[in-house]
C-alpha cells in the first residue's frame, strides 16, 4: 500500500523554519501543500468539483429539490423525505412519471446564476486562475463553464464520447462526470443511473483512468457524509491497487472545512490526504484555501 509518509528530513527542515511555533499536524499540512503547489505548477493536478462549490453561490439545496419532487407527486415533503435518499426518491419519481424531464427543467431554471454572481465569487475566479488542465465535476449545473467564460479562460466541455473524439487537448477540459442539463439522458440522478455510472466502464471512466496516471487529484466541494464521493475514492483506490504502477501512485487530496480524524485515517489508507480549512464558514474557508494555492503558485 502506497501510504502518505513524510521523511524525517522534511520534518526537520520545517522545525527549523518554524521554530516549534506550529503543531506537528501543521508541519504536515505545510509539506502537503508544498507538494500540491509544486504539482499544480507542473500541470499535474486534476480538479474534482462537487456540489459544495456551486452551493457557495446560493443555489437551491437537495432538500429543496426533494420538496419539489414531493409537490409534483402530491406527497407531503417531510413524509416523502423519510422514504429514502435522493437517488431512491428520484427513481420513484421516474417510475411514476416515466421521465425526469420536468426535474431537469426545474434544476436548469433554479440551479443557474448571473454572470455577475460568478464574477463576484473568489472561489470560481481562483478555479479559473489556477489553470488546472483537467476539471471533473459531478455537478449538473453550468457554473464552472460559466466561470471560464466570465473570466475569459479557454475551455472545452466534455459530456460524452462525441466530445472526447473532437477534443484537441489545447484547452482546459471540463468533464461533466454525472451529466449535463443540455443532455437529459446523461444526467446521473436516479438510483439506477447512479448504479450504472458506478460500473466505471463508460468512456468518461476510461478517460479518468488514463488521466489519473501520473497526476494527483484534488477534491473540493464534497462532504464525506456523502457515500457517493467516498465510493468514488474507494473505486479509484481499487483501480490503483490492481495496476502494475501502484508504487508510482501520485498523492491525492480532499479539502474539508473542518478536521475529521476518523475520515482522515480512512482516506489516507485509500491514498487521499485530507486538508482542513481555516474557517468554520464553508465558502470563506474554501476561498482562502484556493487563494493560498494561487498565491503560492505565483511565487
Amino acid at each position: 500500500m502506497n501510504k502518505l509518509r513524510y521523511n524525517n528530513k522534511d520534518i526537520c527542515v520545517l522545525e527549523k523554519t518554524y521554530k516549534n511555533h506550529l503543531s506537528s499536524a501543521k508541519y504536515v499540512r505545510v509539506i502537503v501543500l508544498r507538494d500540491l503547489i509544486k504539482n499544480i505548477k507542473q500541470k499535474k493536478v486534476i480538479l474534482f468539483v462537487g456540489s459544495g462549490v456551486s452551493a457557495t453561490l446560493g443555489l437551491p439545496t437537495w432538500s429543496e429539490f426533494i420538496s419539489y419532487i414531493a409537490s409534483n407527486l402530491d406527497i407531503e415533503p417531510e413524509l416523502f423525505k423519510s422514504y429514502g435518499d435522493t437517488l431512491a426518491l428520484t427513481e420513484y419519481y421516474k417510475l411514476e412519471k416515466g421521465t425526469i424531464g420536468s426535474l431537469r427543467s426545474w434544476m436548469d431554471r433554479n440551479w443557474s446564476v448571473s454572470d455577475e454572481a460568478i464574477r463576484q465569487s473568489e472561489i470560481f475566479e481562483m478555479i479559473c486562475k489556477l489553470e488546472f488542465p483537467i476539471i471533473y465535476t459531478t455537478n449538473y449545473d453550468r457554473c464552472v463553464e460559466q466561470a471560464f467564460s466570465v473570466f475569459h479562460c479557454d475551455f472545452e466541455k466534455i459530456v460524452g464520447v462525441e466530445d472526447l473524439a473532437q477534443s484537441k487537448h489545447e484547452k482546459t477540459q471540463i468533464i461533466k462526470f454525472h451529466g449535463d442539463f443540455d443532455y437529459e439522458n446523461t444526467i446521473v440522478l436516479t438510483e439506477s443511473s447512479y448504479f450504472d455510472r458506478m460500473n466505471f466502464e463508460s468512456p468518461l471512466d476510461i478517460k479518468l483512468r488514463a488521466d489519473m496516471l501520473g497526476k494527483s487529484i484534488l477534491f473540493i466541494g464534497y462532504s464525506l457524509k456523502d457515500i457517493n464521493i467516498r465510493y468514488l475514492i474507494y473505486k479509484l483506490n481499487k483501480l490503483w491497487l490492481k495496476s502494475s504502477n501502484e508504487s508510482k501512485r501520485p498523492k491525492s487530496y480532499i479539502f474539508l472545512t473542518t478536521p475529521n480524524p476518523v475520515q482522515e485515517r480512512v482516506l489516507e489508507e485509500r491514498g487521499v490526504y485530507l486538508i482542513s480549512g481555516d474557517s468554520e464558514k464553508k465558502s470563506e474557508s474554501l476561498a482562502h484555501f484556493l487563494r493560498e494555492l494561487y498565491d503560492k503558485t505565483r511565487e
